[in-house]
This record gives structure tokens, sequence and C-alpha cells, in this order.
């Protein structure tokens, strides 16, 4: 049953006209990224990823989050985290060892668990610490074509070894007051980061997160946001919608939880707009 909206979708919806034919398999790594908690970050991850799936793409997610929030959202249960991202990053387990199924058809996750908490400190004092995500995912590079990283809410040692392995950042940005003033420091890391350690670091997008149209702020925010960013900022926007926020809690995707939804919809859009900008990198 869980697999039927997946179904609908992959089938009447081939997400703004781009299809899941097969193509020359190039992994494409993206760090969904914002240093504030709040904004709507697992929440991307994890249905944007799905959207991904339902049209054929190979997909893992990898939940860099001590909280483990993105684990609990494709209702991994604490009992089935034996290995973990913590594992992955000191180099203890194998990518490969530690990815484990989801109710997803194609889609894998590399669960966390608190014990990622403790990894900062003990990446302090590792040779190449800012490497260890993007040796672990090398041996898998050519399995998926996306992997998205699921990073914490802070600009930390974890955060800089996803945008290390990263081919680019996706940042989830909420429409409040604030906004722009975070984006420009998340900005300011991504290109130290490319001058220190990647050089290919890109922006992969920025998308407008619980967006209310009825308050004037989001629009103004939103418009902020596009006059200083352009085309960089996703035509998208994932609306304030109650049933994405119960979704988690069933352990579900919205889009698997209630795929009509005005939430499900907007991540079905945001995928196409992804698949659009990655074509011309794939050709």
């Amino acid at each position: 049953m869980t697999t039927q909206p997946l179904a609908a979708l992959s089938s009447d919806q081939p997400l703004d006209g781009v299809s899941g034919a097969a193509e020359e398999r190039r992994t494409r790594i993206v760090a969904v990224a914002n240093q504030k908690g709040g904004v709507g970050k697992t929440t991307t991850a994890i249905n944007l990823g799905t959207a991904l799936a339902a049209v054929g793409k190979t997909v893992l997610v990898v939940d860099l989050d001590p909280q483990g929030n993105a684990s609990t959202g494709f209702g991994i249960q604490s009992a089935a985290r034996q290995h973990t991202s913590y594992q992955v990053v000191l180099g203890d387990t194998p990518v490969a060892m530690a990815t484990v199924s989801s109710q997803v058809p194609g889609l894998r996750v590399v669960p966390a668990s608190v014990d990622l908490s403790a990894a900062e400190l003990e990446l302090a004092d590792l040779p190449r610490r800012e490497f260890r995500l993007r040796a672990a995912l090398e041996p898998i590079l050519g399995r998926y074509d996306y992997v998205l990283i699921d990073c914490p809410p802070a600009l930390g040692l974890l955060t800089l070894n996803a945008f290390v392995a990263a081919d680019s950042v996706l940042v989830p940005l909420q429409c409040e007051f604030y906004a722009l003033e975070g984006l420009s420091h998340l900005l300011r890391t991504v290109e130290l980061v490319r001058r220190s350690f990647n050089p290919t670091l890109e922006i992969q997008g920025v998308v407008l997160t619980m967006f209310d149209k009825r308050n004037n702020l989001c629009d103004m925010v939103a418009s902020d946001v596009r006059q200083h960013l352009g085309d960089k900022v996703y035509r998208t926007v994932i609306p304030r919608n109650v049933r994405v926020s119960e979704a988690p809690s069933h352990g579900k995707p919205v889009l698997l939880y209630d795929h009509k939804c005005p939430g499900a919809q907007a991540y079905i859009h945001l995928a196409g707009e992804v698949l659009r900008r990655d074509r011309p990198a794939a050709a």
C-alpha cells in the first residue's frame, strides 16, 4: 500500500516534463544545509529524495544530523540503525554496510543516531578531518543518481565534511525576517570551502519554505531573496502545510502520507526543477 502514491506520481506526473529515462549514471551529491534549525531542511531532504525516486532516480539519503530526524522521517526504527553515519564518518564502517532500505522504492538511507553528536570532537584530531565523508562516499559513486546529505543545523565539522564531499549545496530558507542575514553567512562559508577544500562546490539553489501567502512578510522576504540571488532561487515555493508537519509522526515522507496535498505537490515541482538544473552537468 505504501508504494501506491509513488506509482501514481511516476505514471501521472512526470515532474514538469522531466522524464526518468535512463542515462549514463553520474552520482550527484547535494548537501541540504542551513545553519538555522526549523527551516524545513530535513523535510526537504526527505521529500525531495522521495520525489526523485518516484521518477526512477536511485537515491541515497545520508542523515548527518545527530537528531536523526531524516531517519525517523523514513520510518527507520532505532533497532535498525546498527551501523550509522557516525561509524561511516569515522571510517569504521563502509557506506554500503551502513545503508538500509526505506519504504520508498529506489531510495536507501544511511541513518544517524545520537552518537553522531560526539563526532565533532573525535574528528578534530583525525588526519584530513574535512575529507572523511568524501572518502567514505567514493566507493559508492556511480551506484546512485543522487546522494542527498541532510546536514545538522550548524556550520561545524560535520557540515564542513558534507560541503567537501558535495557537488552542490541546496539551501532551504524560511520566509522570515532574519533569513537573508543567515543566508549570507552560509554563502560565505560555501565560498571559503570552495577556496580551501572543494573548488567545484556550487550553490544548487535556494528553496523558500514554510511560505504563507496570507503573510505580507513572506512576500517581502521572497522578493528580497530573489533580488539578491536571481535564478539561484527556485521558482517553486514550499507552502506551510499541516500535512507536511504530520507526516514525520507517521514515519513517512509527505509524498507517501498524502501525495495530493499542496506541500507534496510543491516537492514534486521542486524535484522537476532540480532535475532540469542538473541536466547540463550530466551531459
